[in-house]
């Protein structure tokens, strides 16, 4: 009797989701996002009544601080997916668990970067003093978020166990990966001595995504249209939002 099972063909850990060119760029991208955010607001004390403070002087600045930091940990998500590929080729049970808190965490703080805009907004639509009562009064509101906080720094340990054993990463990047865990997190956290870990990030992921990069075979013309395409409609949907801001809300 024939299977009705679909033949699944072998594939290597790079050649799953997301993919090396995507694994290895974002690898790359998301750590220096993520440090260029951290740099920008690092003259600026680090609680939540100077941040506001230093929006209300410089809302440019910090809003790019801000943005920075934030869609940093959304492309470092696809990165830490194939870092997790890479490590469960090794031990699944390893790779699973250090991607599920890593990626967890990130998304926490992508929820408290909705809350920093909110509270940015405030500031210009409400004034200075307004915006931070807002924010102290409910800064212990309840948010189901709240209860990911230890993934942001658990995950960060498992995947640099986990690097370390499987030999995707060396001692001391694997280190440095940990290194994370020092990182602040919460609503309106500016830059301070513990964001070395954000360096140590960078030690450890970079050089990772740039060997992914290199070895292996180059993109064929159809994906590099394709990346082009995709690119320059995402610039004109921005030209239009900022020229037509009504026409495309």
């Amino acid at each position: 009797m024939q299977s009705t099972q679909p033949f699944i063909e072998p594939l290597s850990p790079l050649g799953l989701f997301p993919g090396r060119w995507v694994g290895g760029i974002s690898l790359i991208l998301g750590p220096v996002l993520i440090l260029t955010g951290a740099l920008l607001r690092i003259e600026f004390h680090f609680f939540a009544p100077q941040q506001l403070s230093a929006y209300e002087a410089h809302p440019t600045l910090i809003t790019a601080a801000y943005s920075c930091f934030a869609v940093g940990n959304v492309v470092l998500c696809f990165g830490i997916i194939i870092l997790a590929t890479l490590i469960s080729a090794w031990n699944r049970v390893w790779g699973i668990w250090g991607g599920a808190l890593a990626i967890s965490g990130l998304f926490t703080r992508t929820f408290h970067a909705g809350i920093d805009h909110l509270a940015f907004q405030l500031v210009d639509v409400q004034g200075m003093e307004m915006a931070w009562k807002a924010v102290s009064d409910s800064y212990r509101a309840f948010h189901i978020f709240r209860y990911f906080n230890g993934h942001i720094m658990a995950g960060w340990i498992v995947l640099s166990i986990g690097a370390y054993r499987s030999g995707t990463l060396n001692l001391y990047r694997s280190l440095a990966l940990a290194l994370m865990v020092m990182v602040p997190f919460g609503t309106l956290k500016g830059t301070e001595i513990r964001a070395i870990g954000i360096l140590g990030l960078c030690v450890a992921l970079i050089p990772l995504g740039i060997s992914l990069l290199r070895n292996g075979p180059p993109l064929s013309r159809k994906a590099v249209f394709w990346i082009v395409a995709i690119n320059l409609l995402g610039i004109v949907f921005v030209i239009l939002s900022i020229l037509f801001p009504a026409l495309m809300n």
